[in-house]
């Protein structure tokens, strides 16, 4: 890097996933000060629903297209104020087709009669390279449960791989206002942006640690600005809707700001970014296919209102593999719902599940569940307080096994020889076999990518060459109770009452792991968190859904925080999972729920 600092990079976040606010992105072109727009498109459920798709065919209106159209009614109205302005955007919309999703979008660019050129980066399809690693004798292992494949009951069909953020700066130095991307890693857009503009090279590893951090906090759109956080309480009167999407202002040493859109809803505080920053990591090594970043010793600052400066972002080099998640066909997937009121709750979902089991031929299902889902309170307000959802949910191989006469009937004959005000839910859409896939996470060595940037304007493929110098993946990071724990009887009086009365905690998914981070507000509270939550802790909050996987804990000291990471919690993830939490964002607020021994001068200084 020069010795003379180039202007800040002010890069803008409009959407977070699929079902993000489209109509932000024009806004932001043409009114905000920024340089560059990312957006993150992607997640494990449309990878494995675009992928599907793609290899086997989809009539469901999710699949209809295998990139994001979504990314395309965000951009066309923005056209004319990027071309104007002269700002570049970069995102992973793709999906399964990038080259398909460029070919529709310079095409509308040509028709508006635009000056804007477009790249796209391929690579993240790697089910050749997959394939040819099985067949000379790769066992891959899980990240999420440590099993080899060849234990896996299903047969892949698809796989793609998390590319980094150097296909993407080629595409910008050859000139390219847009670069669309498949599979890039959420935050690789934010790091290419930043690397680019600052021109950065691979060996630029602490400033590009800090910008792949920029990337997690944004790349989520306004998860970072007052969205998803667990003091949604405290946002400004009237600044609850229509909340701002993120700005990251990086410097030329990697070090950077968080602020948000102008005249918008939400907030920027030190809590919102811990939150964001403690969501879907895996440990305090946060890997990228460009650098490793370290988070023991962050900081996070509040420099202003609506600005927090984060530094001290340690590093490592890159490890020489990146993620790859394999789909596979998962077989068929239905369930049928009944409503249980007021008294004997438990009694009569058992009394219904005792006649459907009796019912259904249950060998034909590797999953079959039934679930109470909510509680009748002590004299309730009306009859829906005091109405419960009981759910029957299953899986099959076979389409058969879930066809009308074999589950939905077989499920509601029982109604009128069954529990007292026996209902089941009249749309019974959800009652019919729909495909679904599975989902299995490993890591392949990324000389095995064909990683390469597409420059259409200039005629050129130019082939993206992984990091050579590298240090290895740690499949198990430290997990480690608290060093010197306080006596929690020092802190004085308690009061028993819910975690989340005084603590923050946000949680997500990476494959079937959930991870959850807590954090105190004020200082003199951590040695009280960090003595009070231990993994027998949080085992005993977990209740029934702790049943014995491995929990990993390390501490965030300098943001007052402890992380908790919870192996294949969720029944295998978002794409197949039975639960309702399938992305494993409730975890912590089921958590914060939970009643501990709070410290009475804690508690009394006011509720979260």
């Amino acid at each position: 890097m020069g010795s003379i600092s180039p202007p800040k990079a002010r890069i803008a976040s409009v959407s977070g996933s699929v079902t993000d606010r489209r109509h932000e992105f024009a806004e932001i072109a043409a009114h905000e000060d920024v340089q560059y727009i990312t957006g993150d498109y992607m997640s494990e459920y449309n990878m494995t629903t675009r992928g599907g798709g793609k290899t086997v065919g989809s009539s469901s209106d999710i699949a209809k297209t295998e990139y994001e159209d979504c990314f395309l009614e965000s951009i066309l109205p923005a056209l004319p104020h990027l071309s104007e302005r002269r700002i570049k955007v970069a995102v992973n919309a793709g999906a399964s087709d990038t080259r398909k999703l460029y070919e529709i979008l310079q095409a509308e660019i040509d028709a508006q009669k635009l000056d804007l050129r477009v790249a796209w980066v391929e690579g993240d399809e790697v089910m050749a390279a997959v394939t040819k690693a099985i067949d000379s004798g790769e066992g891959f292992t899980s990240l999420t449960t440590g099993k080899k494949l060849s234990g896996w009951a299903y047969e892949p069909i698809y796989a793609q791989c998390y590319l980094g953020a150097f296909g993407i700066v080629e595409g910008l130095r050859q000139g390219a206002d847009i670069v669309v991307c498949g599979r890039v890693a959420d935050a690789s857009p934010v790091i290419a942006c930043a690397a680019y503009h600052h021109n950065w090279t691979r060996d630029d590893l602490s400033p590009l640690a800090h910008a792949f951090v920029a990337g997690h906090f944004i790349e989520c759109g306004t998860y970072v600005t007052g969205g998803n956080f667990s003091g949604f309480k405290s946002l400004p009167s009237g600044m609850a809707t229509n909340i701002g999407f993120p700005i990251a202002t990086v410097d030329a040493d990697g070090v950077f700001t968080i602020s948000k859109q102008q005249n918008r809803g939400g907030m920027v505080t030190v809590d919102t970014c811990k939150a964001q920053l403690l969501y879907e990591i895996q440990g305090p090594l946060y890997y990228n296919s460009d650098v490793m970043a370290k988070l023991d010793n962050i900081k996070i600052e509040q420099v202003g209102r609506d600005l927090v400066r984060v530094s001290n972002v340690g590093y490592e080099k890159p490890p020489p593999t990146t993620k790859v998640g394999l789909t596979a066909p998962g077989g068929f997937q239905a369930e049928v719902h009944y409503f249980l009121c007021g008294l004997d709750i438990k009694e009569k979902a058992g009394m219904i599940e005792a006649q459907i089991r009796a019912a259904l031929d249950v060998a034909k299902y590797h999953t079959l569940k039934f679930r109470i889902s909510g509680s009748c309170p002590s004299e309730p307000s009306n009859q829906d307080a005091a109405t419960v959802d009981f759910r029957i949910f299953a899986q099959s191989t076979h389409h058969s096994a879930l066809a009308v006469e074999n589950f939905l009937r077989p499920c509601t004959d029982s109604i009128m020889q069954s529990y007292p005000g026996a209902t089941f839910a009249v749309d019974t859409r959800q009652a019919l076999p729909k495909p679904y896939y599975e989902y299995w996470v490993t890591v392949l060595p990324q000389s095995e990518v064909k990683h390469a940037c597409h420059v259409p304007h200039k005629n050129a493929s130019i082939p993206i060459p992984p990091p050579t110098d590298t240090v290895d993946f740690v499949f198990e990071q430290d997990s480690y109770e608290t060093k010197d724990p306080v006596e929690l009887s020092t802190f004085g009086p308690a009061i028993r009452a819910p975690l989340g009365h005084v603590v923050h905690a946000r949680s997500g998914d990476k494959g079937s792991d959930c991870n959850v981070g807590f954090f105190v507000r004020y200082a003199d509270e951590w040695d009280w968190l960090r003595s009070a939550l231990t993994v027998d802790r949080i085992k005993q909050m977990l209740g029934e859904d702790y049943v014995g996987k491995p929990i990993f804990r390390f501490e965030l000291s300098n943001i007052w925080a402890v992380h908790f990471l919870l192996k294949d919690h969720l029944d295998r993830g978002v794409s197949s999972s039975s639960t309702y939490d399938v992305l494993g964002k409730n975890a912590a607020e089921y958590l914060r729920c939970k009643y501990i021994h709070i410290p009475l001068k804690f508690y009394e200084r006011g509720r979260i």
